[in-house]
């Protein structure tokens, strides 16, 4: 059949969309019917983000596992990778599935659904979404079975808080003070929960999960967003900030006088943070932004490995690879002791720990590789034709070292870009870097700015 009649709501990585118009009760329904059918899961853990969607969606996704004779285990309002962790933790124990009602940082009217099966591993449209939609649309959605499953829920996030604290050595932890702010998602419960293991001091913004979203929707990279946390950082005299995004899957830096601290460096520091407990080991990075990572992962005696860009694709190499870490400039971080997967809470921990050990502060550990290798910052630009900007920027860049693992990267001696077209949006997204010269890194991102919105 054609693709044509598949609900918008189905992406290449997962479900999201606007409610109701595109994903609403009776869709989640026939997806949980949809998703045992395809991999006829025994138990599937199923949990969700605090949006007020997500209660009524959870519910009829959950009947549709029960009715097509699947166990589901309810782990209620968590973080996304608090379903991962389920997957990959619980496996020997008979589950082998999990989906997280969630639409991160979307706005408000947004709901959608991240889907797993056993050990974690992702469904994306290539491994299931799409078959799925299929049999949905169609109308080939198997007979209800004769047993219904059972559900259960879970009573404490015990194994969970038990996995984050294993990631450090706590005993060598200092007495930080830290602003955390969880933008009224899904984080500050967990923050309590590590509270009590911890020497740190945490001062709680936006704390408490509130689906009204009363301070605008937990996207940490909103502008008025970083100041927010920026000031109370400021404010507070604190060693560092924390914020993440509304299912806490990616978490932000700021270093102790406010300065928002770019996923990229965070990347370069959690990728020795990795290596010192186990030297040698695989790295994998994303295209996007190269130099800084590479260089301080093979001067610790790392393996630098370049990805595609997305949790999908990261994954599967991860796997393939046996890679210890990887990291993506978007602040997505992987891991390969917590199942291949993303966390938001494991980094902070990191950091944290090699703040400790080295007696330092953030701004003093990325001051030398800003120095070293200022970047542009990811630049969106809207274009009517895509295809068509990056002829023109190819073109006018011909003599540079060419690489197409992810849009397209020219490399010269003394700076490179990589740009690429968005998964979801008509959007061109550029990331330039230099190797120390900021004077050069603006001049190329000016050149290649004007070559993309030319009109």
């Amino acid at each position: 059949m054609g693709n044509m009649r598949i609900p918008a709501c189905f992406k290449a990585y997962d479900i999201r969309g606007r409610v109701p118009d595109e994903l609403n009760p009776l869709l989640a329904r026939d997806i949980g019917r949809a998703f045992a059918a395809l991999f006829a899961p025994r138990k599937v853990a199923v949990g969700r983000d605090i949006r007020l969607s997500s209660e009524s969606l959870t519910e009829a996704l959950i009947s549709g596992l029960l009715e097509s004779g699947v166990d589901v285990l309810d782990l209620g309002l968590c973080g996304t990778e608090e379903i991962y962790h389920a997957a990959f933790s619980l496996e020997q124990e008979g589950l082998d599935g999990g989906i997280v009602v969630t639409a991160s940082h979307n706005p408000t009217d947004y709901n959608g659904m991240k889907l797993v099966t056993g050990g974690a591993r992702p469904v994306t449209g290539e491994s299931g979404l799409k078959a799925m939609a299929e049999m949905i649309v169609s109308g080939r959605l198997p007979q209800l079975s004769a047993t219904q499953g059972r559900r259960s829920s879970v009573s404490s996030k015990e194994g969970y808080i038990r996995h984050l604290l294993d990631s450090v050595d706590t005993a060598t932890l200092k007495p930080l003070k830290l602003v955390v702010n969880s933008g009224n998602g899904c984080a500050g419960a967990i923050i309590d929960l590590l509270e009590p293991h911890l020497p740190f001091t945490f001062i709680k913004a936006y704390h408490e999960p509130d689906g009204t979203f009363p301070h605008g929707v937990p996207n940490p990279l909103l502008p008025e967003k970083r100041e927010e946390t920026a000031r109370l950082v400021r404010e507070h005299g604190a060693d560092l900030g924390i914020a993440w995004d509304g299912d806490f899957d990616r978490c932000f830096f700021w270093d102790a006088q406010g300065n928002f601290i770019e996923g990229y460096y965070i990347v370069g520091l959690l990728a020795l943070e990795l290596l010192a407990q186990e030297p040698g080991g695989t790295i994998l990075h994303d295209p996007r932004l190269i130099w800084n990572t590479r260089e301080l992962v093979e001067g610790a005696g790392g393996v630098p490995v370049m990805t595609r860009t997305g949790h999908a694709f990261i994954k599967e190499r991860m796997r393939q690879e046996d890679a210890i870490y990887g990291g993506e400039m978007s602040a997505h971080h992987y891991f390969r002791d917590f199942g291949y997967c993303d966390s938001g809470m494991i980094p902070w921990l990191l950091v944290c720990s090699l703040l400790s050990r080295k007696n330092t502060t953030l701004a003093s550990l990325v001051a030398e590789r800003i120095a070293a290798y200022p970047v542009s910052g990811e630049i969106n630009s809207v274009v009517d034709d895509p295809e068509a900007a990056i002829a023109r920027v190819k073109a006018q860049f011909a003599q540079g070292e060419e690489d197409d693992t992810d849009g397209l990267s020219m490399t010269f001696p003394d700076f490179r870009f990589n740009i690429r077209k968005s998964n979801t949006e008509p959007l061109l997204r550029l990331n330039v870097e230099s190797r120390n010269d900021p004077m050069l890194l603006a001049e190329k991102t000016r050149e290649l700015l004007a070559l993309i919105r030319e009109k």
